[in-house]
């Protein structure tokens, strides 16, 4: 059985944003937080600048829309909000117990897209979330 397409590049990201948590924490131990996020977002840009002009996707800026536009923006209000917030956690406590409750973003990403996307949630999506929400809770209390 072939796994779906997306199952690579999620665990792609769940093992980076592991090494984040890990990184993050030996950075802002010696910087602060908001500081250690400006420069955070600045290689982003960079790597992002970089990958967007070797696969020459510049040359379709007019594929999105103003709605997509004004989403994606907020999605990048959201992510800095989270990185700040994140960073801000980490500096304050162990990585191993910050990045698990930050994991919790799974869940509420359930929540909302089901009740803004209109996503249906099965049963084992709902178990698999609520396990997710006592594992980081169980993390939390340590």
């Amino acid at each position: 059985m072939k796994p779906p397409s997306w199952l690579l590049p999620a665990l792609g990201s769940a093992f980076f944003a592991g090494l984040t948590a890990v990184l993050g924490k030996a950075g802002v131990a010696e910087l602060d937080p908001d500081l250690a996020t400006l420069l955070r977002t600045v290689v982003i840009l960079l790597l992002t600048a970089g990958i967007v002009a070797a696969r020459g996707a510049w040359a379709r800026p007019t594929a999105l829309t103003g709605r997509g536009a004004l989403f994606v923006v907020l999605s990048g209000v959201a992510t800095g909000l989270s990185w700040l917030f994140y960073y801000r956690a980490l500096r304050a406590g162990p990585a191993s117990r910050v990045a698990p409750v930050d994991k919790l973003s799974a869940a509420f990403a359930m929540l909302l897209a089901a009740v803004f996307l209109g996503e249906t949630i099965s049963w084992r999506a709902a178990a698999g979330g609520a396990l997710i929400v006592v594992g980081a809770a169980l993390i939390a209390a340590g």
